[in-house]
């Protein structure tokens, strides 16, 4: 059962993941701050329930859970808050239950458990649906944040991914941005529209226009729209040859 707790609060934060790891099967996934990295994050690693502080500065949580209903398949929510005036907004936004702070061990053990089920019940009941669909998850775009805001950046606009270090560096129409997600996880969502070049790159396939050989013997692919070179490595050469070819 993947979890991420979002809560302005480090210590908050710090509490819940700590009594969450004593549950069985309970995984925390990541953690967010905010409303904004919540629905980044949310993105990112798919949770099956979110542990959603209330009151938080810029997007609060009922703001964040009324955008995480518009998706598809949104995560469970359980709200956590110091004020229970809070309730009929809670669930009216998409709740699947409501804790008081400071957390009860017990009623958290007890919460979980419960929504879980229900989880998995539904998890159930559109196992068919979600298995004919599963090609049509494939996003169209990759979110990132850029100042404190929440941007989408179109998957045709990306010219590719590079990882460097910690981050991948997405290269894009308007420039360069970061994300967390790793090169492999994109590969693997996105291997109709792009190609492993290199072990630290994917290229869009459609903005390649040439594989260069160098009087070195190493070879690169051109991306004639930022006129750009990129380095094949040797073991990925005959892959996009082939895929120049068309074959």
């Amino acid at each position: 059962m993947k979890i991420i707790v979002v809560d302005d609060e480090p210590l908050a934060r710090a509490r819940l993941i700590k009594l969450l790891q004593k549950i069985t099967d309970c995984n925390v996934v990541a953690e967010a701050e905010n409303g904004l990295m919540a629905l980044e994050k949310i993105t990112q690693y798919q949770p099956d329930i979110v542990l959603l502080d209330i009151e938080m500065p810029g997007i609060d949580g009922i703001e964040t859970a009324a955008q995480l209903q518009q998706r598809d398949h949104p995560p469970a929510i359980i709200f956590t808050t110091a004020y229970d005036q809070h309730a009929l907004d809670a669930f009216q936004s998409g709740g699947q239950a409501y804790l008081l702070k400071p957390v009860n061990e017990k009623e958290l053990i007890n919460t979980i458990l419960r929504v879980s089920k229900l989880t998995q019940l539904q998890l159930q009941e559109d196992g068919n649906a979600l298995s004919s669909d599963k090609q049509n998850d494939v996003r169209d775009y990759i979110s990132i944040t850029i100042r404190g805001a929440l941007k989408r950046i179109a998957l045709e606009d990306i010219y590719y991914f590079k990882a460097e270090q910690k981050y991948v560096v997405i290269r894009y129409n308007e420039g360069e941005a970061l994300t967390e997600e790793p090169l492999k996880s994109l590969e693997k969502e996105f291997e109709k529209t792009f190609i492993r070049t290199h072990r630290n790159s994917l290229v869009a396939r459609d903005k390649i226009t040439e594989l260069r050989r160098s009087p070195k013997r190493t070879h690169h692919v051109f991306v004639k729209e930022i006129d750009q070179e990129l380095e094949v490595s040797r073991r990925h050469v005959a892959k996009v040859r082939k895929m120049l070819k068309g074959l």
